[in-house]
């Protein structure tokens, strides 16, 4: 019984990002949080791109995934400029990149520059053999901008497109977490991020599609997950 429940509480942490974006973040933080994520054998540490060296050695061997973020938390610079800091984090170590959508372009309704920017973005993540998310920022985006963007996934086939930055004035929603999984179809993932403090929240989302949640609560969450499945609640 034991065995079962620490099994489901592996594969629970196996579809998390624990995450430290803050930007009063210490390097003794960050090294805080890379033991956290060795500890509970979380997916990835989601992580702003200057901190990649310090987390890349810090997690060698523990399986855990370095996760850059990229244009963060705006979107607002040039391709160029998005392809540079992507390909240089990986050569830092990066194993996941998350880059921001340029939201001007698409909300100016540019949208060949923004399928542009996720093909290739994609393609120099997928040349070095890294996971590449897009992340959508969708409080920002009307229901109808939110389906063309994944239907422009569903081409490119980025391996997810993401909620959230958290911090946009508002993060996921099973709603559009639902959407964006409808649109995209099978061969791209979603992940909810922004807002995910609780276990019931996670859930709702992965309920709606999502398969990795990007979270500052991880540990929490994590605690609630035990706790429910001590009680003999399922996941």
């Amino acid at each position: 019984m034991e065995e079962k429940l620490e099994a489901q509480l592996r594969e629970l942490a196996g579809m998390i990002d624990h995450t430290i974006l803050k930007p009063d973040a210490t390097k003794q933080k960050v090294l805080e949080v890379c033991q956290e994520c060795r500890d509970y054998h979380f997916k990835m540490i989601a992580i702003n791109s200057c901190q990649v060296t310090l987390c890349h050695h810090a997690l060698k061997g523990s399986g855990v995934h370095v996760g850059a973020a990229i244009s963060f938390p705006l979107g607002q610079t040039e391709l160029n400029i998005k392809l540079l800091e992507t390909e240089h984090a990986i050569r830092q170590g990066a194993d996941e990149i998350d880059y921001v959508v340029n939201l001007t372009e698409l909300k100016s309704g540019n949208w060949d520059l923004v399928r542009k920017e996720m093909d290739r973005i994609t393609r120099l993540c997928h040349q070095y053999g890294k996971i590449c998310k897009v992340i959508f920022e969708t409080c920002y985006l009307s229901e109808e901008e939110i389906i063309r963007l994944a239907q422009i996934a569903r081409e490119v086939k980025p391996d997810f497109i993401k909620t959230s930055t958290g911090f946009g004035p508002a993060g996921a929603t099973a709603k559009d977490v639902f959407i964006m999984k409808h649109e995209a179809g099978e061969d791209v993932q979603v992940k909810a991020a922004g807002g995910i403090r609780s276990l019931a929240t996670l859930l709702e989302m992965k309920k709606a599609g999502a398969t990795r949640f990007g979270t500052s609560s991880s540990i929490k969450i994590m605690e609630e997950a035990r706790k429910l499945l001590e009680e003999g609640g399922t996941l």
